[in-house]
């Protein structure tokens, strides 16, 4: 619909709009196929639950479809990745050689350290202290390997 104004003696007169000109340059793109090998036409458009973004939901959304997160996200991104190098490690072993198990022992000590790291600058850019997490213990990290090495 145009923007309505009065002119100078007082009729309403329909001026040109911003809405008219973006309508005609779809419908001009339309007619010559410009939309015609997009995905998900004819279908509904897959739409992820932000539900728990609030009024970020947006924001977040748009960072994702760039490629790019808040620096809290990559740093736990960052922990989580080192927290599963860890278990893997862990889940090897039992089937680790003798020289082997010295590097995990060292291995273990660099892990720990590395994702403590990361946590603490995930505990320091979170918004909230519900995206915490805690620090591991790197003792406690050691006696679950020697544990695992035991059940070999």
């Amino acid at each position: 619909m145009s923007p309505q104004r009065k002119d100078a003696e007082g009729r309403l007169e329909a001026g040109p709009s911003w809405e008219s000109l973006v309508e005609r340059q779809i419908r001009d793109a339309m007619s010559q196929g410009a939309f015609d090998d997009l995905p998900y036409q004819g279908e509904r458009l897959p739409l992820e639950d932000d539900s728990a973004a609030g009024e970020w939901a947006m924001a977040h959304r748009m960072l994702r479809n760039a490629g790019a997160a808040p620096p809290w996200i990559e740093s736990d991104k960052e922990a989580r990745r080192l927290m599963a190098e860890l278990e893997a490690l862990m889940e090897r072993a039992p089937r680790m050689s003798g020289s082997a198990r010295g590097r995990a022992r060292a291995d273990v000590r660099r892990i720990v350290a590395a994702a403590n790291a990361a946590i603490l600058r995930v505990n320091s850019e979170a918004p909230t202290d519900r995206q915490h997490r805690r620090p591991l213990d790197v003792d406690r990290e050691a006696v679950r390997l020697e544990e695992a090495f035991r059940d070999g």
